[in-house]
């Protein structure tokens, strides 16, 4: 399901589940209520010309959604015939979610309530030279950023965390997170949960951020789109008629680990990750003979701000990492044939640099091309994907649990 979609619950009749009335009440105050958050403020009478139900039906689901505090009066209007009729919205904070992004870099936190409004949020860096210490700098962000949001902990139904690499459910821990030094141990998540006191989903980060950009962003209407995730690391989301596809074990994407051709009679070597990451690119640009300038070291960042300050050993990186890119590309456009491409992370928002020596390098090799973009949410895709992903699950569990009070 993906998080521009309205979440579905069993309906009444379906295999497994009984009718009875109270049921079939319940799939009716679930329908308005998806169509209020869809649809915004709405009269009663509006909701019965959309559902088919009869107003006494409507009016009654509306008092219950009412008094279970899911829904409120959002105004009134008055038509040019006829009696002033009360709108209905969502109440967006009958509950709230967490989204966390967790960088080599950064550590990014958000609050949201259930329209998907960011309500708070903390963007730190990364200090935790342990990953113990990662994962406790991660709970105390949450809290800080809880509190400032006026909630306590009971007050968010569920978290989803970003992080590299792919989670192993039977071992509780993720794999291949190999920016991350630690990352890997089993249960360091459940400590993180532990920390938050709310369920926790684990996500890859490339693929949140492509669900945020395809929700929100640059891949809004694509059939079958891609988002490249180009940091510290090397990943890769794909959604496909707006379903994620993750692969038989979760790990569709990690194309960092794909390993570059080696000369003949030579060992294999080194990955795509290792050599188009940021590390790489540093790397490149000290070949190239820059240097940091007032003592400052020399990050991707500075060398892309260089570039476009002119400097030719900067615009040589830009372009030696463009080949490496195009290489990914045409890997992933052979086997996938996505229709858009969108470069987003660290290295990804400069695209402004990027794009017309990745175009170029496409055409010299690969044949099949999809359309290349920037992302237009920038170092958020992640974050606001693992918000869009967290609602899917909070918006049905707090319709059951404040129903279920009745």
């Amino acid at each position: 399901m993906s998080p521009h979609q309205p979440t579905s619950r069993p309906a009444a009749g379906a295999p497994g589940v009984p009718w009875n009335r109270q049921r079939l009440r319940s799939n009716n105050e679930w329908l308005l209520l998806e169509l209020l958050r869809t649809g915004g403020g709405t009269s009663r009478a509006q909701l019965a010309r959309d559902t088919g139900l009869s107003k006494p039906t409507v009016s009654a689901a509306l008092a219950d959604l009412e008094r279970a505090g899911l829904v409120r009066e959002a105004g009134r209007v008055s038509p040019e015939r006829g009696r002033t009729a009360v709108l209905y919205e969502v109440d967006p904070t009958a509950g709230h979610v967490l989204g966390v992004d967790i960088g080599r870099a950064r550590l990014r936190v958000a609050v949201a309530d259930l329209a998907g409004t960011v309500v708070a949020r903390r963007d730190v860096a990364n200090r935790g030279r342990t990953a113990d210490a990662v994962a406790d700098a991660v709970v105390a962000a949450a809290h800080e950023a809880t509190a400032e949001a006026g909630l306590s902990a009971a007050d968010v139904v569920h978290a989803v965390i970003g992080t590299p690499g792919v989670w192993d459910e039977e071992q509780r821990g993720v794999r291949y997170a190999t920016s991350l030094p630690g990352w890997g141990r089993p249960g360091l998540f459940d400590r993180i949960g532990e920390g938050l006191g709310t369920a926790v989903t684990v996500a890859n980060d490339a693929n949140l951020a492509a669900l945020g950009e395809y929700t929100l962003g640059a891949g809004r209407g694509s059939r079958m789109f891609a988002y490249l995730l180009v940091g510290t690391g090397l990943g890769l989301g794909v959604v496909k008629d707006g379903e994620l596809l993750l692969g038989a074990h979760g790990a569709l994407g990690e194309i960092g680990l794909v390993p570059l051709p080696a000369p003949a009679g030579e060992r294999a070597g080194t990955t795509l990750e290792q050599e188009a990451a940021a590390d790489a690119v540093v790397r490149a640009a000290r070949g190239f003979g820059l240097e940091g300038a007032g003592g400052r070291q020399l990050t991707a960042k500075r060398v892309f701000e260089r570039a476009r300050a002119g400097d030719g050993a900067a615009l040589r990186a830009v372009r030696w990492e463009a080949e490496r890119l195009a290489y990914a590309v045409a890997v992933l456009s052979a086997v996938l044939d996505p229709d858009l491409l969108v470069l987003g992370g660290g290295i990804g928002s400069s695209a402004d640099l990027l794009l017309e020596p990745l175009e170029q390098a496409l055409r010299r090799f690969a044949p099949m091309r999809p359309t290349l973009a920037a992302s237009l949410l920038g170092k958020e895709a992640v974050l606001l994907g693992a918000v869009s992903t967290a609602l899917e699950t909070a918006r049905p569990e707090v319709f059951e649990r404040r129903t279920a009070e009745l």
